[in-house]
């Protein structure tokens, strides 16, 4: 063989082992490549669609996982669950505790290019509750008195009494501020004053969004694109996240191994209440001992260990000890499975040879059905008969949420930063969240007692006897808070982790 042969067989080894390296080390390649160009774009997983882009219509907590990117209100919640400024750059209260003025931020525009002023906020404040229409879409503003636009960028608000949450209220998961140029196609084509504005939703595949340029807050956000991707189905998700289609997904804590080596895990106290629910204006749900002893049939500890691997904290009540202030330690030990104590309940209730009912659930999520299945097993135990009924998350929300047309369900309630919003849910005239239909005259009062008082050791008190109620009285089987597992690029950071559902987009960036 010739020297130039040679030396021609040897340039086309070294550049066939070069293109088999460059092959060999793609491990994401295609991202770094995407991430070096102009436009830097994560794709995050969601179990299911949102139910209303408008904010002042949205209920699903997922949703507000996906559009708290695009919507601001007065104030903003940080990592810790305090408030801290968004809109309002700063606030006054009167001594009397009946008056705040709001001094509203001057270089705020909407993803429409109008500015913001007071006269959107009070407009905002107007729809929600229902002042031009009757047709209040909120009860969280109904301690305002009046309302006033003091000049462009002030607002003030007179409340018709002190009420020690109010300030909780004033944030996008309440009261989102929208512009009212917008208002009739503002679920079609939400606009709002966020980090992130709207693209395009096509639903059951994906909603868009891309960076806000004229956001107010300096160097926020980062990235130029986020796509919301929804799937309810693991397996394809997790798929998906392998072959780095998508970048962020919440992990099954049973999942964890196949996705560990290659992405970032990182835990998240959910601050949620995971439980079974009873409608309780249908019979025999209105009967405590039933509820009782419906607690006392359930294995608690096996669905933590079977569903979570562990990764909860099991509850006796609808609070977190993530709401370290004023969690109450100890009712989560109160019903504590014994199947004896709930035959007897069952027989002083009058169904000593049990009865049949029907669970519904939600298919948005695998957990619900099989919490549902332990449930049968253990209420089979003591001569309950359970139905297993599963429903597309829209139907769940409409007939179990809104129409109250269930006899059982189990579902996950989002984390909020309020302990009164919280505990709320189970007030008798809470029509739009009380799906359990719970009324206890004691409960009503003290959720009255703790807004008028401003001493946090009293109200914290007055949380904990509240607790203690929906204990007693076996208002739901509280079952755990469980932790979010999030599996991330690791080339990605600046997430931040909330006492409520948002993936919050506005810091993420690629290292």
């Amino acid at each position: 063989m010739s020297h130039m042969n040679r030396k021609l067989l040897l340039i086309i080894f070294i550049s066939i082992i070069i293109l088999l390296s460059a092959c060999g080390n793609n491990n994401g390649s295609d991202k770094d490549k995407e991430n070096s160009s102009e436009d830097k774009e994560v794709n995050i997983v969601i179990a299911d669609d949102p139910d209303f882009l408008d904010p002042h219509y949205a209920t699903a907590s997922m949703t507000y996982m996906i559009i708290l990117n695009m919507y601001e209100g007065l104030l903003a919640v940080e990592e810790d669950g305090t408030l801290k400024p968004a809109l309002a750059e700063s606030y006054e209260v009167s001594e009397d505790g009946l008056v705040y003025t709001f001094n509203i931020r001057e270089d705020v525009l909407f993803h429409n290019d109008e500015q913001l002023t007071a006269n959107d906020v009070l407009y905002s404040y107007d729809r929600l509750l229902g002042t031009h229409s009757d047709e209040p879409l909120t009860s969280e503003l109904d301690a305002i008195e009046s309302m006033e636009v003091v000049d462009e960028f002030t607002f003030e608000v007179t409340l018709n009494e002190p009420n020690s949450n109010f300030l909780y209220m004033l944030t996008a998961l309440n009261a989102a501020i929208i512009s009212e140029a917008n208002d009739d196609v503002q679920n079609e084509s939400p606009v709002g004053t966020g980090p992130f504005k709207f693209v395009e939703y096509r639903p059951g595949a994906k909603l868009a969004l891309e960076k806000n340029d004229n956001y107010w807050q300096e160097d926020v956000p980062s990235l130029d694109n986020v796509n919301f991707v929804f799937q309810s189905d693991d397996d394809v998700a997790i798929l998906s996240l392998q072959a780095r289609e998508v970048d962020i997904m919440g992990i099954p804590a049973h999942r964890i191994e196949e996705v560990e080596n290659d992405f970032t895990i990182e835990t998240q106290e959910a601050n949620s209440t995971l439980l079974i629910a009873f409608n309780e204006d249908v019979e025999p749900f209105d009967d405590v001992r039933v509820r009782q002893a419906i607690n006392f049939a359930m294995n608690k500890d096996d669905i933590i260990e079977s569903i979570f691997s562990g990764y909860a904290a099991k509850l006796g009540s609808n609070m977190s000890p993530a709401m370290e202030s004023v969690y109450l330690d100890g009712l989560e030990n109160m019903y504590e499975q014994d199947i004896e104590r709930a035959k007897e309940l069952m027989k002083e209730a009058g169904y000593s040879d049990g009865f049949s009912t029907k669970i519904t659930v939600s298919s948005h999520r695998s957990m619900y059905a099989d919490i549902a299945q332990i449930a049968k097993e253990n209420l089979k135990e003591i001569g309950i008969d359970l139905e297993i009924e599963v429903v597309e998350w829209g139907i769940w929300l409409e007939q179990v949420y809104t129409d109250h047309n269930y006899e059982m369900t189990t579902i996950d309630l989002t984390g909020r930063p309020s302990a009164y919003e919280i505990l709320n849910d189970y007030v008798s005239t809470n029509d739009n969240e009380n799906f359990f239909r719970f009324n206890n005259a004691e409960f009503d009062d003290l959720m009255d007692r703790v807004l008028l008082e401003d001493e946090p050791e009293e109200q914290v008190a007055l949380y904990e006897r509240a607790q203690e109620i929906l204990a007693e009285e076996a208002a739901a089987v509280y079952i755990a808070d469980y932790q979010f597992i999030w599996a991330l690029d690791p080339q990605l950071e600046g997430m931040k982790y909330y006492p409520f559902y948002f993936h919050d987009m506005s810091e993420v960036n690629y290292k």
